[in-house]
């Protein structure tokens, strides 16, 4: 298994980053076009994949426990360092919190989840009224789809900084740090 050095990363890496990011990119402007919208017919398959990235971001999480942290590419100060550290920090524990609050919100809430078509969790259905769902935890569902909600806000900014950071690394530093997440090697 190859495993990432400071010249290149692993395909393992670059799948599991691009596969999860841009998913989460997917899953955040179809959360957004829901919203704005009104577009509930999104509903199912925002869940689906929401369902499944929550594995891809587990396990990228393995994969970069087993790996470790890639090095920088360039010389940078302590504080450069630091804020990148808490950006890959919040991208990686919104990927996990994003997914299982949502599930909070939808199995808790008794509304279940279906993976295209495939039920994964049982709707929780009302005796006297078999067309009506009653939540399972009504207060956690709703703590969830409030950590849903705002997690979606952080996560974008998260995004839009982690972006901007590949950016400015590849035009104004010139250091490599792109070109080794587009598959490359770097001297």
């Amino acid at each position: 298994m190859q495993y990432d050095s400071h010249q290149k990363f692993s395909p393992t890496t670059l799948f599991l980053h691009w596969l999860v990011g841009l998913i989460i990119i997917g899953m955040l402007a179809s959360g957004v076009y829901m919203v704005e919208e009104n577009a509930y017919w999104v509903f199912s398959w925002h869940k689906s994949f929401g369902f499944i990235v929550l594995f891809l971001a587990l396990a990228r999480v393995a994969w970069r426990m087993k790996n470790g942290w890639p090095t920088a590419a360039g010389d940078y100060s302590a504080l450069v360092h630091g804020v990148a550290k808490v950006i890959h920090w919040v991208l990686i524990l919104s990927t996990l919190l994003m997914p299982i609050s949502g599930l909070m919100t939808s199995v808790l809430g008794g509304h279940g989840l279906s993976v295209f078509g495939l039920e994964v969790f049982a709707q929780n259905f009302s005796v006297e009224d078999p067309e009506k769902t009653l939540p399972i935890n009504y207060e956690l569902s709703k703590v969830g789809g409030t950590m849903h909600h705002y997690l979606g806000y952080v996560l974008i900014g998260a995004v839009l900084l982690h972006i901007a950071g590949a950016l400015k690394h590849h035009v104004m530093d010139k250091d490599g740090t792109l070109r080794r997440m587009l598959g490359k090697s770097i001297s």
